[in-house]
């Protein structure tokens, strides 16, 4: 059997569990004494020609989290997944995946993790099933009187079944993109990490994976997953982390980081024009006028007073609130940049 092309491994996940062992008898941890499945300090990587791709990165990813690495592309997320996965040494600091140190120890921790890092590695003259076969039968711990099975199994779980057959070359991107994370789920792994598992899929696809990687997290599985979209990460994730950069800007569960940022006040009225006259005579700022709707800086008196001063000056109001705060504004909040929310 010859070997896979050399390219970044493409695992699968596994609920959360006890200490094991690899082959050897070593012990492989599980998660670090703080709860983390992974854990850097100080993680730096510089390049030849003194490019700083990430500056002290202290990331912390707790055992058993959707964990949303977001930032801008070029902001240092896939420099530091490949140096979490043992890919490329960092210039300094540390990194310990599954509470043992990388690169380090990834012979023994590599067998326990799924990666799919920067799109699958496929061959493109043979069908998508059997570029599963192919990493199946790569992998020391798959039992090969299962392979059949799971084979099918993991491409009907992407919606890759009708296209089993067809060449990988004639792939789509979000076809490829299924398909790798089809190879990522052949065999349970303990952490699954993602950099843009969306990319390039339509936005039904979108949805799949998101229901997808939910379903897996409530099986117990740690997932890391790297995006630039904003959205994307709000609605799967329970925790994130925001690059800029090169550098971590903050960290925590999604909605710790959501509620530190202020919302929008939103009034329906087809007076839109008027409307926005009041609120900037009431001292709100930013305000925005789009058809039917005026948004702008919450209210810092009470609201009532705002609603009345509108309806006094013959406003229609049909609708008055304030919008829970999103991701986005508190990425714009902490950095006074704006951010790609959409493909």
């Amino acid at each position: 059997m010859e070997e896979l092309p050399a390219a970044d491994p493409v695992r699968a996940p596994v609920p959360v569990a006890p200490d094991r062992t690899d082959a050897s008898g070593t012990s492989t941890g599980e998660t670090g004494p703080d709860g983390t499945v992974i854990a850097t300090t100080a993680l730096t990587k510089r390049y030849r020609g003194g490019q700083l791709a990430v500056d002290r990165l202290d990331l912390a990813v707790p055992a058993g989290s959707v964990f949303g690495f977001l930032g801008p592309n070029g902001s240092g997320k896939t420099t530091t997944i490949r140096m979490l996965m043992g890919l490329i040494e960092p210039t300094s600091g540390t990194a310990r995946v599954l509470g043992r140190p990388m690169p380090g120890a990834s012979r023994a921790v590599l067998p326990h993790v799924g990666a799919l890092i920067e799109g699958p590695a496929l061959y493109g003259f043979l069908s998508g099933r059997d570029n599963l076969t192919r990493y199946d039968a790569a992998d020391p711990t798959a039992d090969p009187r299962t392979r059949r099975t799971r084979v099918a199994a993991a491409l009907d779980r992407v919606g890759l079944s009708a296209a089993a057959g067809k060449k990988a070359k004639a792939y789509s991107l979000g076809m490829k993109q299924r398909l790798g994370l089809a190879a990522a789920l052949l065999q349970p792994r303990r952490l699954l990490v993602l950099d843009e598992p969306t990319n390039g899929l339509d936005p039904q696809g979108m949805r799949e994976i998101r229901a997808l990687i939910r379903e897996l997290a409530s099986d117990g599985t740690t997932v890391f997953l790297s995006s630039h979209l904003l959205d994307e990460i709000e609605q799967v994730c329970t925790h994130a982390a925001v690059m800029a950069q090169g550098r971590l800007i903050v960290q925590g569960p999604v909605a710790d980081l959501a509620a530190g940022a202020r919302g929008r006040l939103v009034v329906t009225t087809p007076d839109a024009g008027d409307a926005a006259r009041v609120l900037k005579e009431r001292g709100i700022g930013d305000i925005v006028v789009e058809e039917g709707r005026v948004t702008g800086e919450p209210p810092d008196g009470e609201p009532a007073d705002l609603t009345a001063a509108l309806v006094a000056a013959g406003v229609r109001v049909r609708g008055f609130g304030v919008e829970r705060a999103s991701l986005e504004d508190a990425f714009v909040a902490l950095t006074g940049e704006g951010f790609d929310v959409e493909r």
